[in-house]
């Protein structure tokens, strides 16, 4: 498991000869950070980076604001109407509205290059609701909420003074589930966004690589020496590609590790039931 992780960060630092040549396998051989050097000589890259924080950190607050009210009402045996507004929601995991006529809504909304045409399309995802149904149905007592709305508790109050201090690992696991999502997330804003200091973190990132890769392909007749310029491009392309990886990565490895508690307990929702 940590191979792969190890083996990107020692690539992305070592000699791209002793990369290419496969005498670097896991710790770094004739360690350069000329990689990382072409990837942050390009100052688009910090704001990328801003992006990509700020989609991620408003995505992130809608996703959650959108899928646990959804999923706490859906767990209500006594929500009129949950059986059709549950089977509605599972259609839409068969069949989706399309791209064309999503981009056209999109447009339609005025959302185009601006930062709801990333956040708002994706704004919940059924199988998060699902899950989050699961663990209110088998995690919160009914006895507790029953003995809250006997009391005169309302169920706003209940579900915001109750149920979500009791929620905090499936909150945490939604949190880490849909952050992640839209860290990663580049399609939507490649169709949505035309304005590249909007760009998020990947699609920078791409922009970087692409230029390296264009710059070591070259092109026409070459002859001995232009032949190893080309291949010294090539070289330094693949360093700059595990320097992106690392960079595109490592603010999820860091905010990890205080998440993994809730984690661990968010997966085994519903595996065992009292």
């Amino acid at each position: 498991m940590f191979y792969p992780l190890v083996y990107m960060v020692s690539a992305s630092i070592s000699d791209p000869k002793a990369v290419g040549s496969g005498e670097m396998w896991l710790w770094p051989k004739g360690i350069t950070f000329d990689g990382y050097k072409r990837v942050f000589e390009n100052t688009s890259i910090w704001t990328g980076y801003g992006n990509t924080i700020l989609y991620t950190v408003v995505g992130t607050a809608i996703n959650l604001l959108v899928t646990l009210p959804a999923a706490y009402a859906l767990s209500r045996k006594d929500f009129v109407g949950r059986n059709f507004f549950m089977g509605m929601f599972m259609v839409t995991m068969f069949f989706g509205g399309g791209l064309v006529p999503t981009y056209l809504l999109v447009k339609q909304l005025g959302m185009v290059n601006t930062m709801w045409a990333i956040v708002i399309p994706s704004a919940a995802s059924i199988w998060n609701i699902i899950v989050s149904r699961t663990f209110f149905q088998s995690s919160i007592p009914k006895e507790l909420q029953e003995a809250a709305q006997i009391d005169g508790c309302t169920n706003m109050r209940l579900f915001v003074k109750i149920i979500l201090p009791l929620s905090m690992p499936i909150i945490a696991v939604m949190a880490l589930f849909y952050g992640v999502g839209n860290w990663n997330s580049y399609f939507s804003a490649l169709i949505y966004l035309n304005d590249s200091a909007k760009y998020p973190l990947q699609l920078v990132l791409r922009q970087i690589l692409v230029l390296q890769e264009m710059a070591a392909q070259g092109g026409g007749a070459i002859d001995a020496s232009t032949a190893a310029a080309m291949n010294n491009k090539a070289e330094i392309a693949a360093l700059v590609k595990y320097a992106v990886i690392i960079v595109a990565t490592i603010p999820v490895i860091v905010i990890y590790p205080f998440l993994q508690r809730y984690f661990v307990q968010g997966v085994m929702i519903g595996s065992v039931k009292g």
